[in-house]
């Protein structure tokens, strides 16, 4: 007979002679039951708050008391966005620690298999893919495009799509909208996935589309272009379709001017690789940083000779350990040996100090260009022009080695920033960086566009306000001036009339003239540039329109760059086996359900690698697993530092980590 262990109370229920019908019924409505479906009294909650939720808990947590009850479905909607927003493999759901934690918390849950877990997944990012096409197709504002390629561990060319707008309570959103597979990087490739995607979104009314400088996307933006215009998009929407991404362009502008400074860096180089090239040798280094006394938090790191950033962080790194490495020689005898006696000397260690003193106002420039969580389109041209000082400065330095870098800096920067291209607004800066004559002709053409792209607003947002002319307006007589009681209005009206013949009687300003007539607001570090954009709305009811669109364009193609970083967890060397579009489906619908946008940090990727390398020197047992491990993870940190990869240079870096792991 069984008892009741909430209740003390035995049932009888054999089944000939009594059924279970009664058990059944104690079962559902007893109170003392934690698990019963239907409970006379609801269970309480506590509910925090969304925007504590993934913080550490303390105990001015703020949140609302809710009720709780049994839902199968419920737990298991929980369960599949678990997984996708902490990248759990699917496989966590047959694990036998799993479900000794789910038999405790709550013993009624069936626990899907992966298959079904899989599944609900798919259904996730259905239904949240609905949500978006919907919130897009009642929306009205432009969005703005960043794309690029990426080759998986698969093999697999992978092309993620990224929207940008800022929403009706003047938030800037991104959202990746496509991460599909592509044939080649060729232009025609990349377009038709571009087309696809757009026809598929029901997105024709694109404002611009940030690329890399690849020739492929200038083929790619040239067919999007003209598909735009068989849409109905007329020319002044197609005019600044194609944007160039600011850091790939710094990237290469840098790259040009590390030429000169080869052998310094190369000699830096090497005694980096000597040093991390066995747990052994890294200890030997660590101990004698101790004993000299070399404070420094950060690892010796390695670089990518292929991008400048990750340059500027070795050797930024490797003159804090200066002294360490000019002491190394006296304790390890086949240091000098091993490198053909090219070691960093004096002269060399003055030539890398100068060249990071350098390379930091690039690096803090790339910083602040790569955000995707805040805009940037407002800053591109100021980030130009202080570009430009940079390289004067430089051309200006008594330095000869420095001059010559800033004179290949400059040659790379006059040939991706022509001055027939710019849509910016500043005579002052115009006139700095392409003279008085030419910066004044700039100007007037800037002004003239500007003009011309609100107008454009003008006519899809047609507004009773200050822009209609006094021309407009019926033709005044004599009779339509004259009113009882106000004899001097006779006057007025003859003395208006002949302003209208003379043309003297200018139109009421536009919007655009009265915001550029405006005096400057004074910015600082509170100063929000879209909260300010929302309160002047009724003022500017048109050309605030124009400015949401505008300040949604990225700078920069860090947006979709940083989705690899996502996807290469995804598709790490364990999970190669998912298929294209159950990888969609879990990059996509990450970021659709995170509720705030998470910056890429790569100070906690170096922590991160510092811990393996220590894990790795105090077991050298587990140094074969630690390596293995390490090259998992430097493919996962490859892609999601902030500086961008040129896509043919992601193949060239996947099998240099494949060279290292083998």
């Amino acid at each position: 007979m069984p008892v009741s262990i909430y209740y003390a109370k035995v049932y009888c229920c054999e089944t000939k002679k009594h059924g279970t019908s009664s058990l059944r019924l104690h079962v559902v409505n007893c109170l003392k039951n934690p698990h019963s479906k239907e409970t006379r009294q609801s269970l309480l909650t506590f509910q925090p708050a969304p925007s504590s939720v993934g913080t550490q808990s303390s105990e001015g947590t703020e949140g609302v008391l809710g009720t709780w009850v049994f839902d199968q479905d419920l737990i298991r909607r929980a369960l599949a966005e678990m997984i996708i927003l902490d990248e759990l493999p699917f496989r966590i759901v047959e694990g036998q620690g799993f479900r000794k934690f789910v038999l405790v918390c709550c013993p009624r849950f069936k626990i899907p298999s992966r298959w079904t877990i899989s599944r609900n997944i798919f259904k996730i990012f259905s239904d949240e893919r609905v949500n978006l096409k919907k919130f897009f197709r009642t929306s009205s504002q432009r969005v703005s495009i960043t794309t690029d390629t990426w080759t998986s561990v698969q093999r697999i060319n992978y092309m993620c799509i990224t929207a940008h707008f800022i929403d009706s309570e003047w938030k800037l959103q991104k959202k990746i909208i496509s991460f599909v597979p592509i044939y080649s990087h060729k232009g025609e490739s990349i377009a038709k996935a571009l087309e696809s995607c757009l026809l598929d979104w029901g997105l024709k009314s694109v404002f611009s589309v940030t690329v890399d400088n690849a020739s492929s996307n200038d083929t790619a933006l040239g067919f999007l272009k003209k598909k735009l215009g068989s849409w109905g998009c007329i020319a002044v929407r197609c005019k600044y379709l194609h944007m160039r991404c600011i850091a790939h362009i710094l990237n290469l502008v840098v790259q040009d001017g590390l030429k000169e400074c080869d052998s310094s860096v190369k000699k830096v180089r090497d005694a980096v690789r000597y040093v991390r090239s066995s747990p052994a040798r890294l200890q030997k280094f660590k101990s004698l940083a101790d004993l000299i006394g070399v404070e420094a938090k950060n690892s010796l790191c390695l670089d990518v000779p292929t991008r400048w950033n990750s340059t500027y962080m070795m050797l930024n790194t490797a003159l804090l350990f200066q002294k360490v490495f000019e002491a190394y020689d006296d304790h390890d005898s086949s240091f000098k040996s091993d490198l053909g006696g090219s070691v960093p000397d004096f002269l060399d260690w003055e030539s890398i100090q100068s060249l990071v003193m350098i390379l930091k106002s690039f690096y803090e420039m790339t910083v602040r260009i790569s955000g995707s969580l805040y805009v940037t389109s407002n800053t591109f041209f100021s980030e130009i022009s202080d570009l430009s000082c940079l390289l004067k400065n430089m051309e200006e330095a008594t330095e000869d080695s420095v001059k010559l870098m800033g004179k290949n800096m400059r040659a790379k920067f006059d040939k991706y920033w022509d001055p027939r291209d710019k849509i910016e607004y500043m005579p002052i800066q115009f006139n700095q960086l392409y003279g008085e004559d030419k910066g004044k002709t700039i100007f007037d053409k800037v002004i003239v566009g500007l003009k011309e792209l609100f107008e454009d607003y003008v006519a899809c947002f047609p507004v009773q306000s200050v822009e209609q002319s006094d021309k407009s307006s019926p033709s005044i007589t004599i009779s339509d001036s004259v009113s009882v009681g106000r004899p001097q209005s006779l006057l007025k009206s003859q003395i208006k009339k002949q302003k209208l013949v003379s043309g003297d009687l200018s139109r009421k300003k536009t919007e655009l003239e009265v915001y550029l007539s405006e005096v400057i607001v004074d910015e600082d570090d509170s100063f929000d540039l879209l909260r300010w954009w929302k309160q002047q709305f009724e003022m500017f009811p048109v050309l605030s329109k124009m400015a949401r669109d505008i300040l949604a364009v990225p700078i920069s193609t860090v947006a979709s760059e940083s989705a690899f970083s996502t996807s290469g967890m995804v598709l790490d060397a364990f999970r190669s086996s998912l298929t294209p579009r159950i990888v969609e489906a879990l990059v996509c619908a990450q970021e659709w359900l995170r509720l705030t946008n998470q910056p890429i940090s790569i100070e906690e990727n170096i922590d991160d690698v510092e811990r393996i390398e220590k894990s790795c020197a105090t077991h050298p047992a587990l140094e074969l697993e630690c390596l293995q491990l390490l090259y998992v993870y430097m493919h996962h940190v490859c892609v999601s530092m902030i500086q961008i990869n040129v896509p043919h240079e992601v193949g060239k870096l996947e099998l240099e980590l494949e060279s290292a792991h083998d």
